[in-house]
């Protein structure tokens, strides 16, 4: 039978004499952390029966970080894995504990934002939405702000000037690369469409913005038709598609800057080949994946959610230190472009 292992073989292990690891173990004094994790490491590595105890410890030490998010868009797929990395951004924070609760607006109301938002009052020391610009949203960020709360603008930049940071994608960027993945691969020119989904999405209009300088700057030969309001819902997508390619049979492409690509996929699947229409869309979710593989869909430009969440809680544990910035600022991610035979 295996000897089990015994402080002497941690101390060993870790480099450290026994007496520093039985303080570790029974919290007699405070160790610096970088000694207890080292502790912590030897005793997990060599399988000591009180290396969960040891975790508990460094835990308990560790400052807390309380994270309040708005997402919205409960039931779709890229808005689901967005929570669960932020849970796991939470797990693998390290210097501190944190503490994620994520809260889903039920539509894209202001008011329902602002309601949630105010929620976490007394219950997170930072807060985080993917909310709408509109100026009682700005209201609601500017006096969370004077409690002591700051607030980050999440891949839709809103109370800007007011808000703690953005944290996202350059949406400019993001619609200049939408245009030239189409300019590219429909080799001729023709007309192309451009969905947002609202009004006071501020991200979808700069994505608009940056889609249509590049083809007056890039590739005057297209024709970019009137911008198409779909309110991120697939229905209204489909039969706006559907409507698009019967009205102008020399259409080359088409951009979802928002949501409700599935309803373009959809449209189509029922009425072109692949590749007759080159479609981008954002995120790689079920639909815009298979799409790809049946090359329905050209190009997605997705937003890299690991490094967004890992990147929100170190700002927002730098936020909590030192309380809501004067200077608001920008934080900008850099894109991964996904190609059918890149999945």
């Amino acid at each position: 039978m295996a000897r089990r292992p015994t402080i002497r073989d941690v101390a060993a292990a870790a480099g450290l004499s026994q007496a520093t690891v039985d303080r570790v173990l029974n919290g007699r004094e405070r160790v610096r952390e970088e000694t207890a994790r080292r502790v912590y490491e030897a005793a997990r590595r060599i399988g000591y029966h009180a290396a969960p105890l040891i975790a508990q410890r460094l835990q308990a030490d560790l400052p807390e970080l309380r994270l309040g998010v708005v997402l919205h868009k409960e039931k779709q797929a890229f808005y689901q894995n967005f929570a669960a990395e932020l849970e796991a951004a939470a797990r693998r924070a390290t210097g501190l504990r944190a503490r994620v609760t994520v809260e889903f607006s039920p539509s894209q109301a202001p008011g329902d934002f602002i309601t949630l938002m105010r929620g976490f009052r007394g219950r997170a020391d930072v807060v985080a939405a993917t909310a709408v610009s509109h100026p009682d949203v700005t209201d609601a960020v500017d006096e969370l702000k004077s409690q002591g709360v700051p607030v980050f603008a999440l891949l839709n930049d809103f109370a800007a000037g007011v808000r703690q940071n953005y944290i996202g994608l350059n949406n400019i960027k993001v619609g200049r690369i939408a245009a030239s993945g189409i300019a590219m691969a429909a080799h001729r020119p023709g007309k192309v469409a451009v969905f947002v989904g609202g009004y006071r999405w501020h991200g979808h209009e700069l994505r608009e913005t940056g889609f249509r300088s590049y083809f007056r700057e890039f590739a005057p030969g297209f024709q970019v038709l009137d911008t198409l309001v779909n309110l991120e819902t697939r229905q209204l997508t489909y039969e706006a598609t559907l409507d698009l390619l019967e009205r102008h049979p020399d259409l080359r492409g088409i951009y979802c800057a928002g949501g409700g690509m599935e309803g373009a996929i959809a449209a189509l699947r029922e009425v072109r080949q692949p590749g007759e229409v080159h479609l981008i869309v954002n995120e790689v979710t079920p639909e815009s994946r298979a799409a790809l593989l049946d090359r329905y869909v050209t190009m997605v430009i997705s937003t890299p959610l690991p490094q967004l969440c890992d990147d929100l809680i170190r700002l927002a544990a730098e936020a909590m230190r030192s309380g809501p910035s004067p200077v608001a600022g920008q934080h900008f991610l850099r894109p991964e472009l996904v190609l059918p035979e890149s999945v």
